[in-house]
């Protein structure tokens, strides 16, 4: 495979993919090449926190940039304030995006659950990254779903250590109400829940059924059954990811009666990206997902070329 800059009809490519409905899925493929007389599989990609090779994570910044790259669906986390406030960012503690520790410099161990909204809104949530993103803020679940409308972009959202917030399954599926996004046009093809955790999840789907939801994780081909009952995707650690195992993924069905399907995280490397698709997964999670979405379209533009053999016959 050669991996070189997109052109016009690669992007065109990536766009048509990244829009195509999540609920609709994606035909898999066997191991190995895509048979000479089938369009080649191409998953589609998901911009982890956004694009952060190009902008702070799980800001506005980062889904901003990745509208611009043409990247379709974004991923974020959410956790709870101190005041029960929704806000998206990935870790439990706010040193490592934010300058809390210069702000706050008394409050170790600078816990998200441990501020009030109003506290983590006085955070820079960007300068860290570069100066030209100075005064970037944790945007707050409300705000970020808005700009992912916005955007026209689709959501893959996790439930991030719900151990932690007891009962933010309820509180999300809430905020998901009053914002408007569990109409039939966003449930239908904008949006999946996942988590790491399979009790959070199970009472996530118990809570809103027609949502589609994600199991984070790579159980025992044995042990999948189980998780049919209340996730329509798996989706694991890139390299836990085997032929095999996506054959026994693919094998059953979800809650909503479609195939399980595969999201597979976190892949920059694009020769990686077209193993995995040339595998069968269904989705790559990325934080480069244009560098991503432009290996799999070139080589599914290769695959797709007919040799002097299938020309003569």
């Amino acid at each position: 495979m050669r991996i070189r800059p997109a052109a016009t009809l690669t992007r065109t490519l990536v766009a048509l993919a990244a829009a195509a409905p999540l609920a609709l899925g994606l035909a898999s493929a066997e191991a190995g090449a895509a048979p000479s007389d089938a369009r080649p599989h191409v998953p589609y990609v998901i911009g982890h926190r956004g694009v952060p090779v190009q902008a702070p994570e799980n800001t506005l910044a980062s889904i901003d940039r990745a509208a611009r790259l043409g990247i379709g669906w974004v991923e974020n986390d959410v956790q709870r304030t101190r005041d029960g406030a929704l806000v998206v960012v990935h870790d439990t503690t706010l040193t490592r995006t934010t300058d809390v520790r210069k702000r706050f410099p008394d409050r170790a161990p600078w816990r998200v659950g441990d501020f009030t909204l109003a506290e983590i809104r006085t955070l820079d949530a960007g300068s860290w990254y570069g100066h030209r993103f100075a005064g970037e803020k944790v945007p707050t679940l409300d705000g970020y779903l808005r700009r992912v409308d916005h955007n026209r972009q689709r959501l893959l959202l996790e439930i991030k250590a719900p151990e932690l917030y007891p009962g933010v399954e309820r509180q999300l599926a809430d905020a998901l109400r009053r914002a408007g996004w569990l109409d039939r046009r966003h449930v239908g093809g904008r949006l999946v829940v996942q988590s790491f955790s399979a009790p959070a999840l199970k009472t996530f789907h118990g809570l809103r059924p027609e949502v589609k939801t994600g199991f984070l994780g790579a159980p025992r081909a044995a042990d999948l059954p189980g998780y049919a009952a209340f996730a329509d995707q798996v989706n694991p650690d890139h390299t836990k990811v085997t032929a095999g195992w996506v054959r026994a993924v693919h094998g059953l069905t979800g809650p909503h009666g479609r195939r399980l399907e595969v999201s597979a995280w976190t892949v920059d490397d694009p020769e990686r990206a077209v193993a995995l698709a040339r595998l069968g997964v269904d989705a790559i999670i990325s934080n480069a997902a244009h560098v991503v979405a432009d290996a799999l379209a070139e080589d599914a533009d290769e695959d797709a070329v007919p040799t002097l053999t299938d020309v003569l016959g």
